[in-house]
């Protein structure tokens, strides 16, 4: 959740740079830049640290230029350092980035060979080089950006300011958000619109995989295909704000649509995306390898995220889990060995059931380590460690971006578990963690199935029940998916292990209940289509979260087939994540409820 500003304007722009900039401190940063055209040279400023050091180099070494981009850094690839800090800059462009180039370890052994001379240690830099040796083979800037896009994945949010150009930027989203604000002969770019507010009230969003020219008279607008598009202006309120909706009709929809870019920065707090490696906080209290068993404990969502994490840390670190929910947890008076560890999951750090299980496996001589969304909550100042979620400010009562962090982090925890106990050598490691860095791109690819889902909805808002069925770490989404779907539309629903259909459940299924099937092509995908034939055998309408291979084989007539990207199945559940809130939020807003606020529900449980 880096910061990005752009401006086109007429006069020094500098302040209202660092003024943008500031009022995305709230995303979190460790280091901030920026570039401006000085004479038409490039001229940048960076700082490790908060902008007040930014500040202070600029008093030192003013910027006069009228065009000029900056950037608030949470580091990804390479140290949180001056030297890593945005704007990253050739002698052509300088360039400000979001997110994560998935394939940036390749781009740049294609440049090194190609004689290019890398000074910083992270991904965007490769972006850098890769549109300036365009550009020295003879394009101009628009068209240098324009063939070095196609070959970037990632999920990512872009900005280039270029030498010589005093009256260009360009900007380019892909998966993260990115908006363009307009003035009188003045033309703005930013992260979002909290970020503008200051300076115009007429905002365009950009869409998936819309890049921006940006000029002092406007900006165009093109696909992904590079065609010039159309994209809606409106306005903003320009007064101070706190949070918002950005163009979406609920915050449920805008968290779920961040979910791209608060995974990729979780994930750059936990992993060594160079290396290949995950890194947790030093010294841990307590020894993965001397571990015996480990306990966790949840409510509601972030119950369902430690039933998938069970899954991964029995698998991939062979350390047997034991979890409960924490409102029976903390009266069952489980023993737990001392120094043994119990796990804690709360997005808001203060659940009034998991706090009690937590202070309960203290007194039993546990270690205890939480993952929270808020660092300074009651279970984060009261946990032996803390590993932070960093989904930023969930206003949405349904749980979206929380979750997919949880899972970011538990998948995380349990490849360092593994690595700890021997059960995983490094080129394990290095493969997990490679299937982990390409998730907030698929993440992206995922929302991109929006529209059909929420066709599919208007039929899911016809019924009175409704099934999800999956297997393995599928089980626990299918549990998640019946869970958002009754907070949201107040429609029945109930989630089930396939294979435990045919030991009473399949007595519910008539040609009434649609019967959402959770099936990634994994180990127990074939298995998984025994069931769906079973259901399909007693007239059940079957909806299939799946992907291309599994569409391509099950051979069943479907109510809709949601198509999913092809993934390893250890990620399976951090993108599938996507759907199935799109599945309850589309449902819930076909039928005309309050998707925010849902009824009898609240953001944070503080009491039993």
């Amino acid at each position: 959740m880096c910061g990005i500003v752009g401006i086109v304007g007429r006069e020094a722009v500098a302040d209202q740079v660092i003024e943008a900039l500031r009022r995305l401190e709230y995303r979190g940063y460790d280091s901030a830049g920026i570039a401006t055209l000085e004479h038409g040279r490039l001229e940048r400023r960076r700082a490790e640290g908060k902008l007040a050091n930014l500040r202070a180099k600029l008093e030192r070494a003013p910027l006069s230029g009228s065009i000029g981009i900056g950037h608030t850094r949470w580091a990804t690839h390479g140290r949180p350092n001056e030297t890593n800090a945005h704007p990253h800059a050739t002698a052509r462009l300088a360039v400000v980035h979001n997110g994560i180039i998935e394939n940036f370890r390749e781009l740049k052994r294609e440049l090194e060979a190609d004689g290019v001379r890398f000074e910083t240690e992270t991904d965007t830099e490769v972006v850098a080089q890769l549109v300036s040796r365009n550009m020295d083979r003879g394009l101009g800037p628009v068209d240098a950006v324009a063939e070095a896009l196609p070959r970037l994945r990632g999920a990512f949010a872009l900005g280039f300011l270029f030498a010589g150009e005093p009256d260009l930027l360009i900007g380019a989203r892909h998966g993260a958000p990115l908006a363009i604000g307009f003035g009188a002969g003045e033309t703005y770019l930013g992260s979002d619109a909290l970020a503008l507010a200051p300076f115009t009230d007429a905002i365009t969003y950009l869409e998936e995989g819309d890049w921006a020219i940006l000029t002092r008279e406007g900006a165009q607008i093109r696909d992904i295909h590079g065609a010039p598009v159309e994209r809606p202006r409106q306005k903003i309120a320009t007064q101070a704000y706190r949070v918002d909706k950005g163009n979406h009709r609920h915050f449920m929809a805008k968290e779920i649509h961040e979910q791209p870019e608060v995974v990729g920065r979780t994930l750059a707090h936990y992993v060594d995306l160079a290396a290949g490696r995950v890194v947790l906080p030093e010294p841990l209290p307590f020894d993965f390898a001397r571990l015996s068993r480990l306990s966790i404990t949840a409510c509601g969502t972030a119950y369902y995220a430690g039933l998938v994490a069970r899954y991964w840390f029995e698998q991939i670190a062979r350390l047997p889990v034991e979890i409960d929910v924490a409102s029976e947890a903390r009266y069952r008076e489980a023993p737990l060995e001392r120094d043994g560890l119990t796990l804690v999951i709360s997005q808001s750090g203060e659940t009034a059931d998991t706090l009690a299980s937590m202070r309960y496996a203290k007194s039993q001589g546990q270690h205890t380590l939480s993952v929270v969304n808020v660092p300074t909550s009651t279970i984060a100042r009261e946990s032996s460690v803390v590993m932070p979620t960093l989904a930023g400010p969930e206003i949405g009562v349904a749980s979206t971006k929380a979750f997919s962090c949880q899972l970011t982090v538990l998948l995380c925890l349990a490849i360092a578990a593994g690595r700890a106990r021997g059960t995983i050598d490094a080129a394990e490691e290095r493969r997990l963690v490679d299937a982990l860095i390409t998730v907030p791109g698929l993440m992206a690819e995922a929302l991109t199935r929006e529209g059909e889902i929420e066709i599919l909805a208007r039929e899911v808002s016809k019924a009175r029940d409704v099934l999800y069925l999956g297997r393995g770490t599928s089980y626990p989404m299918a549990l998640e998916g019946a869970l958002k779907l009754k907070e949201i539309s107040y429609i029945h629903a109930e989630g089930y292990a396939a294979g435990e259909l045919k030991h009473g459940p399949i007595a519910l299924i008539d040609e009434s209940v649609p019967v959402i099937v959770i099936a990634p092509h994994d180990a127990v995908f074939e298995k998984t289509v025994s069931n769906m034939q079973e259901v399909a055998a007693r007239g059940g309408r079957i909806v299939l979260i799946g992907d291309s291979k599994g569409a391509a084989e099950h051979g069943l007539d479907t109510l809709a087939t949601v198509t999913m990207p092809d993934l390893d199945a250890t990620v399976a559940p951090i993108v599938y994540a996507v759907p199935i809130q799109l599945v309850a939020y589309h449902t819930a807003v076909f039928m005309g409820k309050d998707v925010d606020q849902p009824r009898n529900l609240a953001k944070s449980v503080t009491v039993e």
